[in-house]
């Protein structure tokens, strides 16, 4: 299978900042998703690939092209969703998306044929003739997201799709990404910095920071099963007159360190996950030794006289690449990619090295 993007040290160099160093990576068609935090380099890559920056050093082909030779050849195949608001307020979402279709070589019938199926895909029919302006945020990405797709590409770059969207917004932006590659084999290369979003939709992750790459893989593979049960409990009517025989036994009452007394009592390892009183402070987490540690964190429980609200085997994170050593298999997916860069941008450098 041949890949639709590949880059060879890849570098792009600002004043006082470097935005790509010695990027080498390799995507197969499919739905693909770049992660990094803002500033890790990723909207910078975007503008190497369509051909609208040059590169400092190394090389990059899209669909077999040279980025460096080949940039409007590039663009005639691959469509682009910007990250940034740049719709004409002025004009209807079938004005501006024909406009966008004429100018990708559709002659003018075939570009109104294809504005129209293109906007139902997207969900914006109905509206599709209303002023551009009066669209909500979310509408407005889809309107993007359809002139991207208008003149039927072999790969689109989605940069930052559900920027502004509400978690309802976002699902269906997720969705319709999905849609494009299984309805209709285009392949997608989308960018995030929300971890468990591409997570959800994405087949391979590309991971960077400060413009370095830091893993390249499937996206099963970063979310493996780890040996790790999570175990979360809640009182019941039973854990009321054993709380009571703990106090007077100089015992702690709590259920949740409770629990985890019980268990390191029975030899396994065990520790809260966050601080008490903290969101996951209620969380214990047991390293699995076997199949009998179920049936032990199961008699533990039901012996305190409390309930079971869930057990189950936690998985890695995306988040984990970020931080080194961090290998605990912990709760719950990060809202964002944290930033290892430890400066900002100073004053005079580069407005594209900022956008990275």
């Amino acid at each position: 299978m041949s890949s639709v993007i590949a880059t060879d040290s890849l570098t792009k160099r600002f004043p006082r900042v470097t935005a790509l160093d010695r990027l080498t990576v390799d995507v197969q068609p499919g739905v693909v998703g770049l992660v990094g935090s803002n500033g890790a380099g990723k909207s910078t890559l975007i503008k190497i690939l369509l051909g609208l920056a040059p590169a400092t050093s190394g090389t990059a082909r899209v669909l077999g092209l040279d980025v460096a030779a080949d940039g409007p050849a590039i663009r005639e195949r691959v469509g682009y969703m910007p990250e940034h608001d740049c719709l004409p307020p002025d004009v209807s979402a079938t004005e501006f998306v024909v406009h966008m279709a004429r100018m990708s070589g559709l002659p003018a019938a075939a570009a109104r044929e294809r504005t129209a199926d293109t906007l139902r895909h997207v969900g914006l029919y109905e509206e599709r003739y209303r002023p551009v302006g009066g669209y909500s945020t979310g509408m407005k990405q889809r309107v993007k997201l359809a002139q991207a797709l208008v003149h039927d590409p072999q790969l689109v770059l989605l940069d930052e799709p559900t920027n502004g969207l509400d978690p309802v917004g976002r699902d269906e932006m997720l969705g319709l990404i999905r849609r494009i590659h299984t309805d209709f084999g285009i392949s997608v290369l989308v960018t995030s910095h929300l971890l468990g979003e591409l997570e959800r939709t994405c087949d391979h992750l590309v991971v960077i920071d400060g413009g370095r790459l830091l893993r390249s893989s499937s996206t099963a593979s970063f979310t493996e099963a780890t040996q790790v049960l999570a175990v979360e409990v809640a009182a019941d009517d039973g854990w009321a007159d054993h709380a009571g025989r703990a106090d007077r036994a100089g015992r702690t009452a709590d259920p949740e360190a409770a629990v985890r007394e019980h268990l390191a009592a029975a030899g396994l390892t065990v520790r809260a996950e966050g601080a008490p009183g903290e969101p996951g402070g209620r969380i214990t987490l047991v390293e699995i030794e076997g199949d009998g540690t179920y049936d032990t964190v199961r008699d533990a429980v039901a012996g305190l006289g409390l309930g079971l609200v869930r057990m189950e085997q936690r998985r890695h994170r995306v988040v984990e690449v970020f931080h080194d050593g961090d290998t605990d298999g912990g709760g719950g997916h990060a809202a964002a990619v944290p930033s290892a860069r430890t400066a900002a941008p100073t004053e005079g450098e580069s407005a594209d090295a900022g956008a990275a």
